[in-house]
C-alpha cells in the first residue's frame, strides 16, 4: 500500500464529501486506503458519507476524543507506505497527491510535507510554514510586528514571509491541515500527543520529526483549505483549547528556559486567554458592538453546463437567494480563462463565483481563483451527484 489517507471529521459532512471527491480524483493511480474518522458528528455524517463512500474504513467515536487522539486511531491501523493528514474542509487538485509522492520518494531525508494552503478567496495561507513557535517569535506574532516588518528575520520568525510561498523549502513547522508524512519518520518521532485535544499537535509532531533526524518540507503545490469550518471562533470553548494548547507546549518544549522566564510566559498565556474570553463575552452580550454592518445577501457567478444550470437555480431559489446572480452556460475547455474573462469592473456586486465540479477539473477551479485573489471574491462549488452547492459561509441543498 503506498498511500493511507487520514480525514477526522466532526458535523462538516458537505465539506467531507468534497473533500473526498477530490482526493478520490487525485489518488485514482495511486494504491491507497482511506480512513475517516468519526467524532461523534450529530448531522447525519456517518450515514451520508458511508452510503456515497462504501470503499473506505469509517470509524464512529460514541464521543468526540480530540483531533490527535482520533487521527492515531486511524495511524494505528494504516497500512501505507506514507500517511496522510487531512482536514475535512480542504479540496485538492487532481495532481496534488502524486507530485508530493514523487518528491518525498525522491528526497529520503522529508519526514513530512506540507503544501501551499489558499483561503476560499484565493490569497495564500501564511500558516503553511511556519518557523519554531519561541516566546519571542509567539510575541512579535501577537502584537502585530511581523506585518510591520515582514522580511525582518527577527521579527518574521513564525510565518517566514521572506520565503518565497512559490519555492521549495526546508521549515520547522507545517500545518496539520495537510501533512504528508513519512512512515519510517512517524515510527521513530511516534504519533500525535494526545495531551493537545485539538491545535498546537502539528507544532509538537513537526518538531520530533525534526529531533528523529528528518526535515519538514514546505511544497509549493496550492490546495484549498476553509479554514476550520467545524470549530466556531467566537466560543469560550475554542478560546480555553486554543490557549490551553499553547500553554501544553511551552511546558513541554520550553524546559531549558529559567523558571522565572517560564512562568512569565505561563502567565502571558493566561493573561491572552482572559482577554479573549472577554472579547468573546462582550460579543455575546453586546453584540451590538461587533454587529457586521457590511454584510450583504450573497451574490452568485455561476458558471457551469446547460444540464446543470437548473438544479442551481433551483437551489438558490429554494433558500431564498433573491439577489440577481449570473449565469454564465461553460465548460473548462470553451471557458479557459473562466471568471477571469469578465472585465474588473464586471465583479462590482458579485460575492462568489461559483464553478460546476462536473464541467471543471479542481485544477482548473483552483487556478482560475488565485488568479483573482484581489478581486475578493469567495469560491463556491457545485456538486451535482448529491445537488449540494458549498461555500465557505455555508452549504445550500
Amino acid at each position: 500500500m503506498k498511500l493511507t489517507v487520514v480525514i477526522v471529521n466532526y458535523n462538516v459532512k458537505y465539506y467531507l464529501e468534497q473533500c473526498l471527491l477530490s482526493l478520490y480524483r487525485a489518488v485514482e493511480n495511486i494504491p491507497t486506503e482511506v480512513i475517516v474518522v468519526d467524532n461523534a458528528s450529530t448531522d447525519g455524517s456517518p450515514e451520508y458519507i458511508a452510503e456515497r463512500f462504501p470503499q473506505l474504513t469509517y470509524i464512529y467515536n460514541k464521543r468526540n476524543v480530540g483531533f490527535a487522539c482520533a487521527n492515531n486511531q486511524a495511524m494505528e491501523k494504516a497500512r501505507g507506505e506514507y500517511v496522510l493528514l487531512l482536514n475535512p474542509d480542504t479540496l485538492l487538485p487532481e495532481t496534488n497527491i502524486a507530485e508530493v509522492l514523487e518528491f518525498m520518494d525522491t528526497h529520503p531525508d522529508a519526514g513530512a510535507c506540507g503544501v501551499k494552503m489558499l483561503a476560499p478567496d484565493g490569497h495564500f495561507l501564511p500558516e503553511s510554514k511556519r518557523g519554531y513557535p519561541s516566546p519571542a517569535t509567539s510575541f512579535w506574532k501577537l502584537t502585530g510586528m511581523h506585518r510591520i516588518f515582514p522580511d525582518n528575520p527577527r521579527f518574521d520568525g513564525y510565518y517566514l514571509s521572506r520565503l518565497d510561498e512559490n519555492a521549495v523549502h526546508s521549515v520547522p513547522v507545517l500545518a496539520g491541515a495537510y501533512m504528508m508524512l513519512r512512515r519510517k519518520a512517524l515510527n521513530s518521532s511516534g504519533l500525535l500527543d494526545e495531551d493537545f485535544f485539538m491545535y498546537g499537535e502539528d507544532i509538537d509532531l513537526s518538531c520530533r520529526i525534526t529531533e528523529a533526524g528528518y526535515k519538514n518540507y514546505y511544497l509549493p503545490y496550492p490546495i484549498l483549505h476553509y479554514k476550520g469550518e467545524s470549530t466556531s471562533k467566537e466560543s469560550y470553548r475554542y478560546v480555553r483549547v486554543f490557549y490551553g494548547a499553547m500553554d501544553i507546549f511551552f511546558c513541554k518544549h520550553g524546559t531549558h528556559y529559567p523558571l522565572l522566564y517560564r512562568w512569565m510566559v505561563r502567565a502571558g498565556i493566561k493573561l491572552q486567554t482572559w482577554l479573549k474570553l472577554s472579547i468573546v463575552f462582550i460579543k455575546k452580550h453586546v453584540p451590538a458592538l461587533y454587529a457586521d454592518r457590511g454584510k450583504c445577501e450573497p451574490r452568485f457567478l455561476i458558471f457551469s453546463s446547460e444540464k446543470n444550470m437548473y438544479s442551481i437555480r433551483t437551489i438558490c431559489q429554494s433558500n431564498q437567494l433573491n439577489e440577481s446572480h449570473h449565469y454564465v452556460i461553460s465548460n473548462e475547455r470553451s471557458t479557459v480563462a473562466g471568471h477571469n474573462l469578465l472585465q474588473k469592473e464586471n465583479f462590482d456586486g458579485f460575492t462568489h463565483v461559483v464553478y460546476d465540479s462536473s464541467v471543471f477539473s479542481y485544477s482548473a477551479i483552483l487556478s482560475l481563483l488565485s488568479q483573482s485573489q484581489e478581486e475578493k471574491l469567495l469560491l463556491g462549488i457545485y456538486n451535482p451527484k448529491s445537488r449540494v452547492l458549498v461555500t465557505p459561509e455555508r452549504n445550500y441543498v
